[in-house]
């Protein structure tokens, strides 16, 4: 069965009208081999309440019993095996495993007592049809107990079924919300690198640049000659106003260290920036949350400038983020391409459902923010399904001429 129509059959199960539409389809089912086979009122009303109670089996699990019991029940009725009562007794006992209505062990007991009782009900039934039925002391006896072993090992088949799926589910569930704990941690940590990328930013450059303007204004109105004194007064106000800017930045730079929400405080100020060397431990740490992740370098090693690496890396980052969120599980190939002429490309695909963040009228800010990062160093990033499938994301970073 092809990926496309597992999903499609998934989403058949998952909707409403399932329970409803099986559930008449059993009934239907059960109203024809009435009519085809008559039988007493006891197998009859049986075998209709166990095949109609499908249909609220999703909305109210617990039904699921009467299911089973109304199926034992029209069994016990009359010596015929009914196909209805066998699907929809199949499909109770799977239900009340899937759901959990009782524990598992429980419900197989009292599947096998319920089937004992029948199984005694039809010996009781075959000594009044004259048929040869051994007492419980002689030889053969145990034969006559075949039927409850049989409908017991059914049961406990079912029942284990529903359990296992239920049980998948929950695992399956539990590794979407650690993998979304993962990326929300993932993202933290971005905002917070890029919150100390800007306070570093200021601090060297901005504030610098704030501070010369200050203390050549100051110092103008004593190397200047001839000075009017509206001129001088000027000056004054532009150092007044640099000092005021610097006492902004201050501030500005003390909310964007945030040690409270970063334990090593200002050492992410002082910290080197990753460079395309990291792209190795970027994949190690895709890998180690549970992706499928492989680095593939073409060409020689060259040392592009800061700019260039940490957009290469935040791209990376970024693409590989946006593969664990949208396509988890699925196998990712990193290829780093040096080239020639100075110019280097970037591939982040993998084999996913092939939508990637961004691709949709409802997409978040990921794609966007790569693509910026592309447009700041000269270059420019392209995504979308890839020619293979999957998702394709691919950077070209000119960074100097040939």
């Amino acid at each position: 069965m092809s990926v496309p129509l597992q999903r499609r059959v998934r989403d058949w199960i998952a909707a409403p009208a399932y329970p409803w539409v099986t559930g008449a389809v059993v009934t239907a089912g059960a109203v024809a081999e009435l009519i085809v086979i008559p039988a007493g009122v006891t197998t009859t009303v049986g075998v209709l309440v166990s095949a109609a109670s499908l249909m609220w089996r999703r909305s109210f699990p617990p039904i699921a019993v009467l299911t089973v019991a109304a199926g034992l029940l029209g069994f016990a009725g009359d010596i015929n095996l009914y196909v209805s009562i066998m699907v929809s007794g199949l499909i109770g006992c799977y239900c009340l495993g899937r759901r959990r209505v009782l524990h598992p062990a429980l419900t197989v007991a009292g599947g096998a007592l319920g089937a004992l009782c029948v199984n005694l009900v039809h010996i009781n039934t075959w000594s009044r049809m004259d048929l040869p039925v051994p007492a419980l002391w002689e030889k053969g006896s145990l034969s006559l107990f075949a039927e409850s072993f049989l409908l017991t090992v059914v049961v406990f088949g079912a029942v284990m079924m529903g359990d296992a799926v239920r049980s998948r589910e929950e695992t399956r569930t539990e590794r979407h919300l650690a993998q979304a704990r993962m990326i929300a941690m993932e993202r933290q940590q971005a905002a917070e690198a890029e919150r100390a990328a800007i306070a570093r930013e200021l601090h060297d450059i901005v504030s610098h640049s704030v501070s010369m303007i200050a203390v050549q204004a100051e110092s103008a109105t004593y190397t200047t000659p001839g000075l009017t004194p509206e001129a001088r007064d000027g000056f004054q106000q532009i150092a007044a106003t640099a000092r005021s800017s610097m006492a902004e930045l201050r501030r500005l730079l003390g909310v964007l260290r945030t040690p409270q929400s970063n334990p090593q405080g200002e050492a992410a100020l002082t910290a080197p920036q990753p460079t395309l060397d990291h792209l190795a431990e970027l994949v190690e740490q895709h890998r180690a949350v549970g992706g499928v992740a492989e680095l593939r370098i073409t060409g020689e090693r060259v040392t592009l400038p800061a700019a260039w690496e940490l957009s290469a890396y935040r791209i990376t980052q970024e693409a590989l983020t946006n593969t664990r969120k949208h396509a988890p599980g699925a196998r990712t190939v990193v290829e780093v391409d040096y080239g020639a002429g100075r110019l280097f490309t970037l591939r982040v695909r993998d084999d996913g459902p092939g939508c990637g963040a961004g691709s949709g009228p409802g997409a978040g800010h990921g794609l966007t923010g790569m693509r910026e990062r592309a447009a700041l160093v000269g270059g420019r990033l392209s995504a979308g399904a890839g020619p293979d499938g999957g998702f394709l994301v691919e950077a070209e970073l000119p960074w100097g001429s040939g």
